[in-house]
């Protein structure tokens, strides 16, 4: 199993060391897993589709098979950015496309943001634009105050990927992070998570959004449509949140990311 080390990461706050999983050969591709990891949410329906990129898909510190335990905090996202650097620095990777789910979403646009030149494109699914996630608190609360609630199956992949009883305290750290972004009054004065900076993308940048994903508000991807009037919004008719992986949502998941990574490309029209 491939891993790099990172002698100084900015979420595990100190040496660690990154696995990662590698598909296909092309240009750089990097999937940026959402909060609860990879393996409850993995790409395997689309690597076909995309055979002729380089997909490289780490776990972040305090995920999966990476060092553990991981730092959160209102930061977590901007850190996770600097850590995610650092994992293209050490393969070589000076530029890629990021595509990221959820909180990966977040992570791929603030590192767009911090180093436009080494963003080709961004793909953002599930894509968390407010700070104060209002239809998801309750969400949040329950992932701090009963992880077990969420069922059986999502316990056992969790346990398996992260380890037992890791995986609650990781559930844990993720809402209750969440809960107090939202609960810090935001330094720039604005209710986004990009400080009011995600007009200033200059990469081709796509939101592919389930049209029934819970976790987004009423709004809120028009508002990051007003910030950012050059992204291109394609909703999933059947999607939930995670439509590149859920069965009756997959086809047109892949189908829309083929077109907005040929966009990118500069292979069809914008």
């Amino acid at each position: 199993m491939p891993f790099v080390t990172i002698e100084n990461s900015p979420l595990a706050r100190g040496k660690a060391e990154i696995h990662y999983r590698e598909f296909g050969a092309g240009a750089p591709l990097l999937f940026l897993h959402g909060g609860w990891g990879y393996h409850i949410y993995p790409i395997n329906r689309q690597l076909h589709a995309l055979k002729d990129y380089r997909v490289l898909v780490p776990d972040r510190s305090g995920y999966g098979l990476s060092t553990k335990p991981a730092e959160f905090g209102t930061d977590f996202h901007t850190r996770a950015a600097q850590e995610t650097f650092a994992f293209l620095d050490a393969l070589g990777i000076s530029q890629a496309i990021l595509w990221g789910h959820s909180d990966g979403s977040v992570i791929a646009a603030r590192m767009a943001l911090m180093a436009p030149q080494r963003c080709r494109g961004l793909i953002l699914e599930a894509f968390h634009y407010h700070r104060c996630k209002i239809v998801s608190q309750e969400f949040f609360r329950d992932m701090v105050s009963a992880p077990e609630k969420f069922g059986e199956r999502a316990a056992r992949v969790l346990a398996h990927e992260h380890g037992e009883p890791y995986w609650r305290e990781l559930l844990q750290a993720e809402g209750r992070t969440w809960l107090d972004i939202a609960a810090k009054p935001a330094d720039s004065g604005t209710e986004d998570l990009f400080d009011g900076r995600f007009g200033e993308l200059a990469c081709p940048t796509a939101i592919i959004q389930g049209a029934a994903d819970p976790r987004t508000d009423p709004g809120e991807l028009a508002e990051a449509q007003r910030a950012l009037p050059e992204a291109s919004i394609r909703m999933i008719e059947l999607g939930e949140h995670c439509p590149h992986s859920e069965s009756k949502a997959a086809d047109a998941f892949t189908h829309q990311l083929m077109q907005q990574l040929a966009r990118i490309s500069g292979e069809a029209p914008a």
